[in-house]
């Protein structure tokens, strides 16, 4: 009975697990680029003395899809989102660098240019610091001009660091945003360009997402079954014995 319990036990928290993951990506279906975690189930034998009876289900990661979201407009001078691959690099809570996908910049009242989650937007090595200016323009390679107060001329303040390291390389962290396995930072890449006036959605799949939902409390269900069952198996045959 050990095996058919510690099967099904195993299946529950495994699903568990997958739940957990299809919920948290259902959650940000509207959360500006935002990027979907994969995960996929595998068998896994138990290795042990005697035959290899056993064969428990693991959940896996498989990072995260990189598919791109809808672009909308939104004619606003400072939402960006990028054209193709790439990411905008920012600095994440640690304050090691950080990619994402999210362009709803704004600038707060230190003059910091930030996402709108507030994380500091990187630029030529530093977060970027906008002087006071009575307009704000962002061209499609990052680069950022502003018209300084009083003046007609427009100056070049900084240029936003945008990267497009290979997929294999990144890996989503408990704070939501894209790192670099090995934790370095990745080098600015000129090719990524930017849609100025427009920001890109998620892309998750808000009907794949719920239609999973479904099939993982199924599982769930099926799992929990199974370990009703071998507990009547195991009464069953307690009073078998008591009967011998």
């Amino acid at each position: 009975m050990d095996r058919l319990l510690y099967v099904a036990m195993s299946g529950a928290r495994e699903t568990m697990q997958a739940q957990t993951v299809n919920t948290q990506n259902l959650a940000n279906a509207s959360t500006t680029g935002f990027r979907a975690d994969l995960q996929s189930f595998q068998s896994l034998p138990v290795n042990g003395p005697g035959y290899a009876s056993r064969v428990y289900g693991m959940a896996t990661d498989q990072g995260i899809d990189t598919s791109p979201g809808s672009v909308m407009g939104t004619g606003r001078e400072l939402d960006v989102a990028i054209n193709g691959d790439g990411w905008i690099a920012v600095q994440g809570p640690d304050g090691n660098e950080a990619y994402t996908r999210a362009g709803d910049l704004r600038v707060d009242s230190l003059g910091l240019l930030r996402t709108g989650a507030g994380r500091p937007v990187m630029g030529n090595g530093a977060p970027i610091a906008i002087p006071p200016a009575e307009k704000i323009e962002i061209a499609g390679d990052g680069t950022i001009s502003i018209r300084p107060l009083g003046q007609n001329t427009l100056a070049v303040v900084d240029r936003i660091k945008l990267v497009n390291p290979p997929s294999a390389q990144l890996q989503k962290g408990a704070d939501g945003l894209v790192h670099l396995k090995g934790g370095d930072a990745a080098e600015a890449d000129a090719s990524v360009q930017l849609q100025v006036g427009a920001l890109e959605s998620s892309n998750v799949n808000t009907v794949e997402a719920m239609v999973n939902l479904i099939q993982l409390a199924r599982q769930y269900e099926t799992q929990v079954k199974m370990m009703a069952n071998a507990e009547e198996n195991d009464r069953a045959s307690a009073q078998l014995m008591r009967m011998g």
